[in-house]
C-alpha cells in the first residue's frame, strides 16, 4: 500500500458522501416550506422536505436512489462476501468452523442491527405510520441513533475473552 493509494482511498471515501450531501442540500434549500412542525424526535432532511408546498418528486427520487446506493448495495455485498467466507470455512475442520462462527457472528449481528435501523428509518419517514402508537414510533426512531453505538461495543467486547472473564 503506497502513500498515493492511501490518499486516493481516503479522498474517495470523503468525496462520495460530500457529493451526496451537496446534491441533497441543493435539492432541499430552494423549497418553500408551508409548515414548521416535524413529526419526529429529531430533524431529518426528508422531514423538512415533507413540509414543502412545492413538488418534491426530485427529492424523493434522489433520496431513494441515494439510500439504495449507500445502504442496500453495501449490505448486499457484505452479506454475499460473508456467505462466501462461511462456505469456505464450513468445508474445513470443526475448529475452522468454530473460529469462523465466533469471528463472523458479531459482524453479521452488527450489520443486521444497522440494516434494521436504517430500513425502519426509511419506512418510517416515507409511509403513513399514524396508526402506530406514538411511543412505539419514538422508540423505533431512536433505535437507529442509540442502539447501534450501544450494541457494537457490547457485541465486540463480549467476544474478547479478557472482558468476558
Amino acid at each position: 500500500m503506497t502513500s498515493y493509494k492511501v490518499a486516493v482511498l481516503i479522498s474517495l471515501t470523503w468525496l462520495f458522501p460530500f457529493l451526496a450531501i451537496a446534491v441533497l442540500i441543493s435539492l432541499s434549500a430552494p423549497l418553500k416550506l408551508c409548515g414548521n412542525i416535524i413529526d419526529k424526535v429529531y430533524c431529518g432532511n426528508y422531514s423538512v422536505v415533507k413540509l414543502a408546498c412545492s413538488d418534491t418528486t426530485g427529492n424523493n427520487v434522489y433520496e431513494l436512489i441515494a439510500a439504495s446506493l449507500t445502504v442496500c448495495v453495501p449490505v448486499c455485498v457484505i452479506l454475499y462476501t460473508y456467505m462466501r467466507i462461511l462456505k469456505v470455512c464450513f468445508s474445513g475442520s470443526k475448529q475452522t468452523r468454530q473460529k469462523a462462527i465466533s469471528t463472523c457472528t458479531p459482524h453479521l449481528a452488527s450489520i443486521l442491527n444497522f440494516s434494521v435501523g436504517v430500513s425502519f428509518e426509511i419506512l418510517h419517514s416515507r409511509f403513513d405510520v399514524s396508526s402506530v402508537p406514538m411511543k412505539f414510533q419514538i422508540l423505533l426512531s431512536l433505535y437507529f441513533l442509540t442502539c447501534q453505538p450501544i450494541f457494537n461495543p457490547i457485541m465486540y467486547g463480549l467476544n474478547m475473552s479478557k472482558i468476558r472473564v
